[in-house]
């Protein structure tokens, strides 16, 4: 079940799509990674689509990544007594800790870390920026504001404060139980929200200890400030524009994308674009020709996965989400266009053997007609630098560890198969990278291939090697040395 395409696509499950059929469908139509949106849905429920998902993995033999996304911290404003208020641009309006029903003058925000954070003249956006409050003055447990923009605020809706760090940890006390959850159900990558600092980050893998990778979110300004040291301390990026949206200008968006999808590039770290990329397919089976246009920008920036929402988890087309968004990577790769681009923002950077490894690897295989790159990996790591790379051939990651090849699903251009044969001396390793290429139709006995590897094997880290080799296994075992 060859991919004809390098990026990859992330599905969220839901009610639309936690049934066997439905989630076979959607990974046969071309879903890469299943995305469980810890949000919605209760562990058993989760569980149950996890165990789902790696019953299909079984029966189709093909590793499957499975992602779970923790809600984080959700600031939200208490009731109203009438349930909801008209706010009118100019007017006054007072946020406290006062436990009654708020009214058209003030309501009740259960968060005193926001009040201590505050500043007159700070900004605070509720439902999605829909509303727009100034701060005139604030203290412990008050903020009194104008409002800028107006509109009906209503029971719990949200709040955002785009222009202060908050002192609010990432994980809420909901977040830490589910994520415990999740690593001991076996998810292979963990998504999390409101990241500020790298500090979350590193809070976030000491409770993993390493059971899966952490996946951060940019959502926030302040994530935006020191992007790359959230980014050195993860494993991978989630532009996620929902919110970024809302605390940041909407014009601000698309080149912050730009700027985060290629620093994660020269990390050599996997970064997915998320949020509204076929909206319109929640209740249509074709999508808008700017959303189609979306996608493809995305790709063409070099994302290494593209990612539905609501539009598979619940909308009425599921099916049709994935493959249209399947179509459109498909056709935006195979443009001469496509390859220029990837090409030009190619990082030139190279400072270690295996970087130089993987860069020779490629220009190789471009040059002398190669079918495919062949990684031998333990980590992940000679395959996610082969994959910076961009090459025109595909990549093959070889590994005897079930769990790096499930999180290699997520990385642009990478097919992941298992090595259960004896790979201690190259002459099978050479032999293994053949049978792998013949079997999922990447090349066929007439062909040759490049094998990247580390010498002696087993060392992670130590990529130091590269072979053309045929994939014909008499040439082998006649040439190749032990």
């Amino acid at each position: 079940m060859r991919r004809m395409r390098n990026v990859k696509i992330v599905a969220t499950l839901g009610p639309a799509s936690d049934d066997y059929d439905t989630i076979r469908r959607l990974f046969e139509t071309g879903v890469d990674v299943f995305r469980l949106n810890m949000s919605h849905g209760s562990h058993e429920e989760i569980r149950e689509r996890h165990t789902v998902i790696r019953q299909i993995e079984q029966e189709l033999g093909r590793p499957i990544a499975i992602l779970a996304d923790l809600q984080g911290p959700k600031l939200r404003v208490g009731v109203f007594s009438g349930d909801s208020e008209e706010l009118v641009e100019g007017a006054k309006f007072r946020m406290d800790l006062d436990e009654a029903e708020g009214d058209s003058s003030r309501v009740r925000l259960p968060h005193p870390e926001i009040f201590q954070a505050l500043r007159p003249g700070a900004t605070l956006l509720v439902n999605d920026g829909k509303i727009r409050l100034r701060v005139d003055k604030c203290g412990e447990d008050f903020a009194d504001c104008t409002v800028v923009t107006g509109g009906t605020i209503s029971n719990r809706k949200g709040v955002n404060v785009p222009d202060v760090v908050l002192p609010v940890a990432a994980l809420s006390p909901k977040d830490i139980a589910d994520l415990d959850f999740v690593c001991e159900l076996g998810v292979d990558w963990v998504a999390l929200s409101f990241v500020q600092r790298p500090e979350d980050v590193l809070h976030t893998k000491e409770l993993v200890n390493g059971r899966a990778a952490v996946l951060s979110k940019i959502e926030k300004p302040s994530a935006v400030e020191c992007y790359e040291d959230i980014l050195e301390v993860s494993d991978g990026i989630m532009v996620a524009r929902g919110d970024l949206g809302v605390e940041l200008p909407v014009q601000a968006v698309p080149p912050i994308q730009k700027r985060l999808i290629r620093a994660a590039r020269a990390a050599a770290k996997p970064v997915i674009v998320a949020t509204q990329m076929l909206e319109s397919m929640i209740e249509s089976p074709v999508p808008t020709r700017a959303e189609v246009s979306d996608v493809a920008n995305a790709i063409y920036e070099g994302a290494d996965a593209v990612m539905l929402s609501a539009e598979s988890a619940a909308g009425e087309y599921p099916l049709e989400a994935v493959r249209t968004m399947n179509a459109v990577a498909v056709e935006v790769e195979q443009g001469q266009m496509y390859r220029d681009i990837i090409e030009a923002a190619r990082v030139v950077d190279r400072t270690s053997t295996a970087d130089s490894i993987v860069a020779a690897a490629r220009e190789v295989a471009e040059n002398t007609g190669v079918k495919a790159i062949c990684c031998f990996t333990h980590s992940g790591t000679t395959a996610l630098k082969t994959a910076r790379e961009r090459p025109r051939v595909p990549i093959l990651a070889l590994t005897p560890f079930t769990n790096t090849a499930r999180r290699l699903c997520l990385s642009w251009g990478v097919n992941c198969f298992m090595t259960n044969g004896d790979v201690s001396r190259f002459k099978m390793a050479v032999v293994s990278a053949a049978r792998a290429a013949r079997a999922g139709q990447f090349a066929n006995a007439e062909d040759n291939i490049v094998v990247v590897a580390g010498v002696p094997f087993n060392i992670p880290g130590s990529t130091n090697i590269l072979r053309v080799a045929p994939c014909d296994e008499r040439l082998i075992f006649n040439t190749d040395p032990e």
